[in-house]
């Protein structure tokens, strides 16, 4: 069930200018607003997510970012603990430890 916010295009209902139903996502949007029969449309709404803002929140998040330098040469910008900043992919010891981020 999804929740879907609603605004009435007339005044004076108990519910409200906008207003919240819980409803189906394959439901059909309402037309009328079910506690006053007023015309109503369905707004969009912005979705709360946090989404990383730079490499420290990548770090903390537990994720790995690596900016390639040259051919085969990558920095990672998110290094922890004893991994190696700089990968080098013709040197399988200087891989970053993806297996340690990982976690159920």
């Amino acid at each position: 069930m999804a929740v879907y916010e609603y605004e009435h295009e007339g005044d004076g209902c108990a519910l409200g200018k906008i207003f919240e139903l819980t409803q189906s996502i394959y439901s059909a949007k309402f037309k009328l607003c079910p506690e006053c029969g007023f015309p109503v449309k369905r707004l969009i709404s912005l979705v709360g997510i946090n989404t990383p803002k730079g490499n420290s929140d990548l770090k903390n998040l537990g994720f790995t970012k690596l900016v390639r330098r040259d051919n085969g040469i990558y920095e990672n910008v998110t290094a922890t603990g004893n991994e190696s900043k700089i990968w080098d992919a013709s040197k399988p010891g200087t891989m970053p430890d993806l297996q340690g981020k990982i976690r159920d």
